[in-house]
């Protein structure tokens, strides 16, 4: 396995961002040089990298001034500049200045059983030149919470969960409004929901109190002990959009917006409909989607690109730099017992003893 694991009991933001670059300084190094070549394969000139990441800086120092200690602190350990470790985590800001589309990333699929913990999977979709490149950071944001969460080496979060019941999934969204005056990563709103997010409604309140200049769909979900519960946020420039489960408790989604008002303003679909076979694929399949197991659960993603929709991703041969898109990882969450279970590669090829509980 080459996903690495740290972990952090440091209660200083700063410390514990230094802990990590210090630990990880050569993939934190890595990964800007991987970010650096794919800005440049979507037509992103490093002037614009450096202004969006300086009001990027700026903005979470007034929205979310711990976690801005914490992106100085991890580029003080890694030796990185602030702005360059502020550039990582902003990545999906800057790829939303490109003049190019993005294809879309990531499935997810989540039911919310009538008694015990939410079932959760997501595949996690993105470029093949970032494979064997991920972390799973254990943290405690302040006293009596403990979050892990599963990212790339100098990004402060992404796909997580806690020990007292929340836990996260992330799919990018892609919105007309997208690129526009920069705000807050949609990375660092979803590492705030996991410091400070009780439930689902104060998830919300944090999605609605950050200015954005991406999208991202946040799969939130908690379970009290005895009962689950969830809901997708969509936030966008334009807005924040709340959805509660479908049929049979369940909560599915991929790439663009299901909130009516928001996919007015719908950039992907159009672009790329595998996002929109993706959802129907899932849908279709979601009667599958139960057991006690990870493993059991996660031949409901194994459906690839030539079944009709890509909810398993391989890179193809003629593919260009920007289009290599591949299923790096496959993520569930445990909120029972506070754990990830990632298998990394592809979804077709997990087997029993390919998963990590971490």
């Amino acid at each position: 396995m080459t996903i690495h694991v740290e972990s952090s009991t440091s209660s200083s933001p700063y410390r514990r961002g230094q802990a990590l670059g210090t630990a990880r300084r050569i993939e934190i190094a890595d990964t800007w040089e991987r970010y650096e070549r794919l800005f440049t394969a979507y037509a992103v000139p490093g002037p614009v990298v450096r202004d969006v990441a300086d009001h990027v800086l700026e903005n979470v120092t007034g929205w979310a001034p711990d976690l801005a200690e914490e992106l100085v602190g991890v580029a003080a350990g890694s030796a990185l500049e602030p702005w360059q470790v502020t550039a990582l985590n902003a990545r999906s800001e800057i790829l939303a200045r490109s003049p190019r589309t993005p294809p879309g990333e990531c499935s997810t699929i989540v039911r919310l059983p009538p008694v015990g913990p939410p079932q959760t999977l997501q595949t996690w979709d993105w470029q093949d030149a970032m494979a064997g490149n991920l972390v799973v950071w254990t943290l405690e944001p302040r006293p009596g919470r403990t979050v892990k969460t599963l990212t790339e080496p100098g990004i402060l979060g992404k796909i997580g969960v806690t020990d007292d019941g929340i836990g996260l999934h992330f799919n990018l969204l892609q919105h007309d409004r997208d690129g526009g005056a920069v705000g807050v990563p949609v990375h660092l709103l979803a590492r705030r929901v996991l410091d400070e997010a009780s439930g689902l409604d104060e998830a919300e309140q944090i999605a609605r109190s950050a200015t954005v200049s991406a999208s991202v769909a946040l799969t939130v979900v908690a379970y009290d002990g005895a009962h689950s519960s969830g809901c997708v946020l969509e936030v966008s420039p334009a807005g924040v959009a709340r959805l509660e489960p479908g049929p049979g408790r369940t909560l599915l989604h991929t790439n663009h917006f299901l909130d009516p008002v928001l996919a007015a303003g719908e950039r992907l679909a159009g672009e790329d409909p595998d996002t929109v076979a993706r959802l129907s694929a899932l849908a279709q399949r979601v009667e599958g989607f139960d057991g006690p197991s990870v493993q059991r659960r996660v031949a409901v993603l194994d459906h690839h690109r030539e079944d009709g929709a890509a909810l398993c991703c391989h890179p193809y041969g003629d593919d260009p730099l920007e289009g290599r898109w591949q299923t790096l990882a496959v993520v569930g969450l445990d909120l029972a017992a506070g754990q990830l279970a990632v298998h990394e590669g592809y979804a077709c090829e997990a087997v029993e003893e390919s998963w990590s509980t971490v």
